[in-house]
């Protein structure tokens, strides 16, 4: 039993992360594009999908996008993590940080 509920915890977790995603970023229960295609989603082929179905197909996305993310991609060790971050991660940051300083700086002089 701790094995099963290790698993829907974990799953659940799933549902909860895809979730506010897509409540937080995606518009929510609102249909794709509302803004850019209003004309088509007024069109008789789209109006009969309900908001609570635009939800569902929005979380089962991210759902079917975290698993296949999942088991894709390799899972590093901690210290392969570490070396990443060291190693890549940072210098990347840092050069993204000096190259947002000169941008500012050539925009405003």
């Amino acid at each position: 039993m701790k094995f099963a509920f290790f698993f829907l915890a974990e799953y659940m977790n799933m549902l909860v992360v895809s979730s506010l995603a897509v409540i937080l970023f995606f518009g929510g229960w609102l249909p794709p594009f509302p803004n850019l295609l209003a004309g088509l989603w007024q069109s008789p082929l789209l109006s009969w999908v309900p908001p609570f179905l635009w939800y569902l197909i929005k979380v089962m996305i991210f759902i079917f996008a975290y698993i296949w993310f999942r088991g894709t991609f390799p899972r590093y060790r901690f210290d392969q993590l570490m070396a990443v971050g060291w190693k890549w991660l940072l210098p990347l940051s840092l050069a993204n940080v000096l190259l947002v300083g000169v941008g500012v700086l050539v925009l405003k002089g």
